[in-house]
């Protein structure tokens, strides 16, 4: 990061950072900046993390909250989960229930900003700001869009892709009538191509609960291709809700679902 006048003080850096358009930084920047130990530099960021100017959302990274964030102690995740995503050189994307919300379709603002990644990370409290990170193998293969924030891009989930996360990790999201809710909503985004490339990077069965449920939701004939493919693909029938005892349940022959609950979307 580029900003180096003569020793400056701490809060002179983050002015000329801040005055440059950069809204981060690490700490090691700061130490080589103000040139004092690495303890000196801890001590002089938390004076300024107490009064609200700066904050750390991650170790050893810090964001400069401009006064209009102020009251929430942190600048939004979407304005600084891509920077350190790129720092830590860590795939990821935004989804689920935050991905909805970028595609018109978050029938509910989710208490967290989920985020998809490779590898297990800490959740990320920054003053009032919430982050959960949610391990998706293949993360890297999931089709993604990305969207302006006022710092930056984030890398978000197409809408197909969304829908089949949000049956995949239903239980991140509220259940299976919260992911049909959200379906009903997105449904009108949905590619029936795309949905069927969005489908090939997750585990089948997460197409066959999908595909249960776009039917469910009134859909028309946006699921089609992907009836085809569950048709070609699934060697066996899985039930709705894996948790829940199946036997006594019907058996959906399009989708090859176990209807083991009912799932009633608030629509």
């Amino acid at each position: 990061m580029i900003w180096n006048p003569s020793r400056p003080t701490a809060r002179g850096y983050i002015d000329g950072l801040a005055s440059a358009g950069y809204h981060h930084f690490t700490s090691g920047d700061a130490r080589d900046a103000l040139g004092v130990s690495a303890a000196a530099t801890k001590l002089a960021l938390s004076r300024l993390a107490r009064k609200g100017i700066i904050a750390q959302p991650a170790r050893g990274f810090y964001v400069i909250v401009p006064p209009e964030y102020r009251s929430l102690g942190c600048l939004p995740p979407e304005q600084f989960i891509p920077s350190i995503m790129h720092i830590r050189a860590r795939p990821y994307y935004a989804g689920l229930l935050s991905a909805a919300q970028y595609h018109g379709a978050a029938h509910h603002r989710p208490q967290q900003f989920q985020v998809l990644v490779r590898h297990p990370i800490r959740p990320i409290e920054c003053g009032r700001v919430r982050a959960a990170f949610v391990v998706r193998k293949h993360v890297s293969m999931v089709p993604t869009q990305f969207f302006n924030t006022p710092r930056g891009t984030i890398r978000v989930s197409t809408p197909e892709a969304t829908a089949i996360d949000l049956v995949g990790y239903r239980h991140r999201v509220g259940g299976l009538d919260q992911v049909a809710t959200v379906l009903a909503e997105l449904a009108a985004q949905i590619d029936p191509e795309k949905l069927v490339s969005a489908a090939q990077t997750a585990p089948i069965p997460w197409a066959q609960r999908l595909g249960y449920l776009l039917s469910l939701v009134a859909s028309g004939k946006r699921a089609d291709p992907l009836r085809d493919y569950v048709k070609q693909a699934a060697r066996q029938s899985v039930p709705l809700v894996p948790s829940v005892s199946h036997s006594q349940a019907r058996r959906d022959a399009d989708w090859k679902v176990f209807v083991n609950s009912d799932v009633e979307p608030d629509l």
